[in-house]
């Protein structure tokens, strides 16, 4: 039986749908009753039972909820674990591979870094989001002074058709880092986990292409 299979298929789950439900809502009530830093194990628990009873959207939902909970605990590592999870059952999982980028970012590990960065350009611009992801890569961008991810950063923009903006992180690269760029570790970590929490916040204001000289302020 292949990965999935095992994933989605209900043959391992003896329980009622009655049963799995009660588990659930206990599980939601554990989290909600959690102390600091224990609420994400709790959403965790929730989302492995969803999917081992073949409920993949449910098991997703929690598992969000779980990462959302880890970073505001500052658990870097495990938010990262429960994003890991979630790839596997939706490769194109957009907020996901964005987060990811993010934790790769804040644990310095460029490899990874540029892997899921180009993932999560490539899935914005077929999920038609191209406009948030420019956004949020231009944002990586300007804290990382790692001139080698500012430069793939460029390249991504420039396929999510913001050239003025690519040309911007070029010019960023070729003088070692953007003037916002953070170099201390444990500046660029704390504010790497704060913009993941924010990622998804529905009021952010999204960047345009227009050149700096013709935006308002």
């Amino acid at each position: 039986m292949s990965f999935l299979s095992r994933l989605f298929g209900k043959a391992g789950s003896a329980r009622s749908p009655k049963d799995i439900d009660a588990e659930l809502a206990r599980l939601e009530q554990e989290a909600e009753a959690a102390s600091p830093g224990y609420v994400g194990t709790a959403f965790n628990k929730a989302g492995d039972l969803a999917l081992r009873d073949g409920q993949g959207e449910r098991a997703v939902a929690y598992y969000g909820r779980a990462i959302d909970a880890f970073l505001e605990d500052e658990q870097r590592e495990l938010a990262r674990g429960i994003a890991n999870k979630i790839i596997r059952v939706r490769l194109s999982a957009i907020r996901t591979l964005s987060t990811l980028t993010w934790l790769d970012l804040a644990a310095q590990h460029r490899a990874t870094a540029l892997l899921h960065l180009r993932d999560y350009a490539l899935a914005s611009r077929e999920g038609g989001v191209g406009a948030r992801a420019a956004t949020q890569i231009f944002e990586m961008a300007r804290l990382t002074a790692d001139t080698e991810f500012v430069d793939a950063a460029a390249d991504e923009l420039d396929k999510l058709d913001f050239p003025n903006r690519a040309s911007d992180l070029r010019r960023w690269a070729s003088d070692g880092g953007s003037p916002d760029a953070i170099r201390d570790g444990d500046e660029l970590n704390h504010a790497c986990l704060d913009a993941a929490v924010r990622s998804n916040d529905p009021d952010t204001e999204l960047i345009s292409d227009e050149r700096p000289d013709t935006e308002s302020v």
